[in-house]
């Protein structure tokens, strides 16, 4: 039987650095940073809870990052 794969670890970076930037800035800097998927929601916004690795979650108000997590 083959071994389960080994996922890339996340980005070490802080999600909290990203709060208050424009949504534009956080997805580019994210971006920059290594993370593979940058998922901006609206607040209140039904999402799935499953863990995605290389995935940085924004709750956008007004256009700025307001919440943000790993996952």
């Amino acid at each position: 039987m083959a071994s389960l794969p080994t996922p890339p670890p996340d980005p070490q970076d802080d999600p909290a650095a990203y709060v208050g930037l424009t949504a534009e800035e956080a997805e580019r800097q994210a971006g920059e940073r290594g993370w593979t998927t940058v998922r901006t929601l609206q607040p209140g916004a039904m999402i799935t809870m499953e863990f995605l690795v290389g995935r940085i979650n924004f709750e956008v108000t007004d256009g700025r990052v307001t919440r943000s997590w790993k996952g």
